[in-house]
């Protein structure tokens, strides 16, 4: 059976933590010291996060990620010298429950500016897609399905854009001599993001399937944004191994609805999505989490990469 999700209703643009006055200029993800140089320096957490401070803030930043192009953001272990690097920059970006152990780091620190993405939005809880198939027509939920929050809010092209406004409004403030600029950046990335929305909407507003397989729960958003439903083979874990029953679930689904491609992703193992395709004859193709660009990403940024998505899904799903 499908998970059917709920819409989200409302955006909760929370109040950004703090003031911190800097001087800000190029803009690097390199994760090379932070710091103390005659920019605005802020430390990201990942891919998605880093993009946004480049983008905002311009000229006038210097962004470290904290995750290196090619590791996989969610097993991120905070270094003694990442320690220091957060504590010696001016902002930290982050996006709280997706990396526990940045969400500590950033959380004890002194930085001055602390912007926590998943305050800008609205996160939706629901739990490891297994659970919630377990639970299906029982009156209670487990605890952990109650209280599990799906972080991937990049991913659906609003909702970031929602981020961005957030984030832009935190640069005006911890640095108010080049606010004019971080307000004109983040209008023009807001437009971008609304023309995103709109080729997604476009494109898959007429599918022959509006059903998807992917390797883990990363698409939520998405889908529901776009009317579409994500059954994911793991849940929002991507290292976790999914039962014999939910492979043979799947199987019987992508019949029923007329599933031709169970798609995988770069920064992970496609072992169990080619299992799958195998057992149930469909296609393998990837979709991209965009938790990271590698010389494997098929774009050489969040728009580009996000484009190509769209256009794997509207293969995968036969639109018209």
């Amino acid at each position: 059976m499908n998970v059917r999700r709920q819409h989200i209703s409302g955006v909760a643009l929370a109040a950004v933590t703090a003031l911190g006055l800097g001087t800000l200029t190029a803009c690097s993800s390199d994760s090379a010291a932070a710091g103390n140089t005659d920019k605005f320096d802020v430390v990201a957490s990942f891919y998605p996060m880093a993009f946004l401070a480049e983008q905002i803030g311009g000229d006038h930043v210097k962004v470290s990620s904290l995750t290196k192009p090619g590791q996989e953001p969610h097993d991120l272990e905070v270094s003694a010298q990442q320690r220091a690097q957060i504590e010696e920059s001016d902002a930290a970006l982050y996006l709280k429950s997706l990396q526990p152990a940045v969400d500590e780091a950033v959380e004890q620190s002194g930085v001055k500016t602390k912007i926590d993405a998943a305050a800008l939005t609205t996160l939706e809880d629901h739990g490891n897609l297994e659970d919630s198939h377990e639970h299906e027509g029982e009156e209670g939920h487990s605890e952990e399905e109650e209280h599990a929050r799906d972080p991937h809010i990049w991913l659906d092209p609003v909702k970031y854009a929602e981020v961005a406004k957030g984030v832009g409004a935190a640069f005006e403030k911890a640095d108010p001599d080049h606010a004019a600029d971080y307000k004109k950046n983040t209008d023009a990335l807001v437009k971008k993001l609304d023309e995103l929305n709109t080729q997604f909407a476009d494109g898959l507003e007429n599918t022959k399937s509006k059903v998807f397989f992917t390797n883990h729960a990363a698409f939520g958003y998405l889908a529901e944004r776009y009317g579409l439903t994500q059954e994911a083979i793991t849940g929002l874990d991507p290292e976790s191994e999914p039962s014999p029953a939910r492979m043979k679930e799947l199987q019987a689904e992508a019949k029923a609805d007329g599933v031709t491609t169970v798609f995988y992703e770069t920064l992970v193992s496609d072992k169990t999505a080619k299992t799958l395709a195998d057992d149930a004859g469909l296609k393998t193709d990837v979709l991209d989490p965009l938790e990271g660009i590698t010389d494997k990403s098929k774009g050489d940024d969040y728009f580009a990469v996000m484009e190509a998505n769209l256009t794997a899904l509207k293969t995968a799903l036969g639109a018209k």
